[in-house]
């Protein structure tokens, strides 16, 4: 899960980059809300993470869940990961 979530908060931090929004350090407990990207960041973050991954979870979901920490996000990749 370590790997897995290093990838997710390097590409939340190339996100927010190349969107010019500031991030701070990113924890567990990081509300996605207040992490400094608007939707179209989350958009795009999803897209960069699908190209990477090769998966969105958020297709494969029967009923959608929305994350609000970074703990959850990352579990919900992990959850979906392709095995």
């Amino acid at each position: 899960m370590t790997n897995l979530r290093n990838k997710i908060t390097t590409a939340i931090q190339e996100t927010a980059d190349m969107r010019g929004t500031e991030i701070g350090v990113l924890t567990d407990e990081t509300v996605l809300l207040e992490s400094g990207l608007d939707s179209l960041g989350f958009a795009i973050l999803v897209a960069r993470l699908e190209e990477e991954l090769g998966y969105d979870p958020f297709v494969m979901m029967d009923v959608p869940v929305y994350p609000r920490t970074l703990s959850e996000f990352v579990e919900i990749y992990q959850r979906f990961a392709p095995q």
